[in-house]
């Protein structure tokens, strides 16, 4: 399957949260396009910063290039992530309808939650089997420091938004928290926000692959499953969850969407 070479799509990389899953760009073009500047990113900066949607990639080349994969690659989700935020796609819904007519495999999302208080990003998001959330602090300071919004974004309106869309949504929630020796101090009251939004799972995460940031030790993450047990939310931690080995068609593609997933 190596040496295949797409514009859209990536992978398939083995999730610890997911199984094999073939990541889907709607933001390919040149630069990444993102709406926060999270100093932990394995992509680095944004060539692009801001909260903007439009079009970059048409859902018949989307069709197409799924349409292409050899038989034989096993996929468990077809994953909307890539070279920034994924819901600054405009028209997301369209390619979640176009990856759904060219596979059987259920699809995902993964936002890092900033558009989450825009209706059509709701209806958007809603035709997902899986949407995955990041919250990463639990007070405006901590988020500035972690996340780095584009201008205009609060936690407060991330948070309302996610339980706003919690009411509405039929698949599977997920949270998906980083944690970095930003926020490290802050598990106990993350934890009390997710319990009010109420996920199906809670994915606790630290940089495995590098970026600008080291990650919490395998015990500082214990510590933090911990609070998060008590507080009798289901919780995965990227330490503890099985890893499997992979070998995507187009390395250089899966490295620029995906980081540097080899080291």
């Amino acid at each position: 399957m190596s040496g295949l070479t797409f514009k859209h799509i990536y992978g398939p990389v083995y999730s610890w949260r997911m199984g094999m899953s073939l990541g889907i760009d709607p933001l390919s073009h040149s630069g990444k396009y993102c709406s926060f500047a999270c100093p932990y990113c394995q992509l680095g900066a944004a060539q692009e910063y801001g909260i903007e949607r439009r079009n970059f990639i048409l859902p018949a080349d989307l069709t197409a290039e799924i349409l292409s994969l050899p038989a034989d690659c096993r996929i468990d989700y077809l994953t909307f992530s890539g070279n920034g935020e994924p819901t600054l796609a405009a028209n997301l819904a369209d390619l979640i309808k176009a990856a759904r007519q060219a596979s059987p495999n259920k699809v995902a999302v993964i936002t890092n939650s900033a558009t989450i208080t825009q209706k059509d990003v709701q209806s958007d998001l809603a035709l997902a089997d899986l949407v995955l959330f990041k919250l990463d602090a639990a007070d405006e300071a901590v988020f500035q420091q972690v996340n780095r919004p584009a201008p205009g974004i609060t936690l407060a309106k991330i948070v309302e938004g996610i339980k706003a869309f919690r009411k509405i949504y039929k698949g599977k929630l997920a949270l998906q928290m980083m944690f970095v020796s930003y926020n490290q101090s802050s598990a106990t009251q993350m934890a009390q926000i997710a319990r009010d939004i109420a996920p199906d799972e809670v994915h606790l995460n630290t940089p495995l692959r590098p970026s600008a940031l080291p990650p919490l030790s395998v015990g500082e993450m214990s510590a933090i499953k911990r609070i998060f047990v008590a507080s009798g939310l289901p919780v995965l931690s990227v330490y503890e969850e099985e890893k499997k080995e992979y070998k995507p068609f187009d390395a250089a593609a899966t490295v620029r969407r995906h980081g540097r997933y080899n080291e």
